[in-house]
């Protein structure tokens, strides 16, 4: 079944392969799925001669998963099927915390988003959430946001324990990167780099096809890699760290800042309240209508994403760059500077094998990166639960 929604799809004989079981016993699995009315069968293609191979597919609304996307100021839920159709999705405001105090709404966010969807709790299989900050691999707790005592439950299994059913957490880069893999330009790649430009810089690393998670999954904290010199305190509690010069944060403040001191700029015309809550969109925007205080602005923070990102290939030696995220949207005026910035400070042997692309997923990224993740652990749970009560 894993496999089968993972691959969408697979031959008879590949099912053998797979499963390392006889034809005639697969055939048996495959038949009592068909019985159940949850697997349909098509030929696949063309063949060289004889009879076209059959391609056996789960039913599209077979099996459900919740997808929760948080962000700093906003959270996103979608329901996707084991085909990767979105059933039903929405978004609403919400604040991240560092502290628990966020836990609760985003319970209850959840709770509203389900009742709206019309669908019933027992159609959904687990809950997925991707989230920034460091989130250990093993019991999903995230140790930066919505943290909890080391004695008490981690929010992985708060949730599971609110809505009973599994919950899995996932770091939004490696969500972002695995969608990548399975779905984008990543695909049938080696070594590539998934850098997410949100409110801040995470990176997703994939080598020799694989994604990395590092030995407790906290790999890929880009944005905290030192840069300034005695630069200014990071929310992390360093100084100088990447983010604090080179993300949607640091971007909005160097915005807010320019307003302030009379910089001559389209938003200028932002109200009080909307100064205060700028955000990385309102920029790109007015750098589309060619407001130069805003291009020097992204082109400021572009060089100094190039820089980073220029060590990240001296260290990693990719074949290919992928750039996602709020701040990718600003097309060249963001993909430019990063690309210079490549070409000064990265080795010519290196920057000549690398490209640079931005990410063709758009806002499906996220969901599909969550839909893909809580589905294998769904079922790998599943498998590892039959093992043990067979030993």
């Amino acid at each position: 079944m894993k496999a089968l929604v993972a691959s969408n799809g697979m031959t008879n004989a590949s099912i053998c392969r797979h499963l390392n079981l006889s034809a005639p016993k697969t055939l048996e699995l495959i038949n009592g799925l068909a019985d159940a009315g949850i697997l349909e069968q098509k030929e696949k293609g063309s063949s060289i001669g004889g009879r076209k191979p059959i391609l056996n597919k789960l039913k599209s609304n077979t099996f459900f998963v919740l997808c929760v996307e948080v962000e700093l100021f906003k959270v996103k839920m979608t329901i996707v099927d084991n085909t990767n159709l979105f059933i039903h999705t929405a978004s609403s405001p919400f604040l991240l915390t560092k502290d628990w105090s966020a836990a609760d709404q985003l319970k209850e966010r959840i709770a509203d988003f389900m009742a709206a969807s019309g669908m019933n709790w027992s159609s959904i299989l687990a809950i997925g959430i991707s989230m920034p900050g460091l989130i250990n691999k093993t019991d999903g707790r995230n140790h930066t946001y919505m943290a909890n005592k080391w004695e008490e439950q981690p929010l992985q299994d708060f949730m599971a324990t609110a809505f009973g059913k599994p919950v899995f957490i996932i770091n939004d880069v490696k969500s972002a990167a695995i969608a990548e893999l399975k779905f984008g330009l990543a695909e049938g790649r080696k070594d590539v780099l998934v850098i997410l430009m949100d409110w801040g810089i995470g990176l997703g690393i994939i080598m020799d096809g694989k994604l990395r998670d590092g030995a407790a999954g906290f790999s890929g904290e880009m944005g905290h890699m030192p840069f300034v010199d005695e630069g200014i305190l990071c929310y992390c509690g360093k100084k100088g760290c990447l983010e604090t010069v080179a993300s949607g944060v640091a971007l909005a403040k160097m915005a807010k800042e320019g307003i302030q001191s009379g910089e001559d700029s389209l938003l200028n015309d932002l109200s009080e309240r909307e100064i205060e809550n700028i955000e990385p969109q309102l920029v790109i925007d007015a750098a589309n209508r060619g407001d130069q205080y805003a291009i020097n602005i992204l082109s400021t923070t572009g060089e100094k994403l190039g820089k980073g990102i220029a060590t990240l290939v001296q260290l990693f030696n990719p074949e290919l760059i992928i750039l996602g995220g709020k701040i990718a949207a600003a097309n060249e005026y963001i993909t430019i500077p990063i690309q210079q910035a490549i070409n000064t400070y990265c080795m010519t042997q290196l920057k000549d094998i690398v490209t640079v692309e931005r990410s063709r997923l758009g806002s499906d990224a996220g969901a599909k990166g969550i839909a893909h993740v809580t589905f294998e652990r769904y079922f790998d749970g599943l498998i590892a639960h039959t093992n043990v009560h067979r030993g």
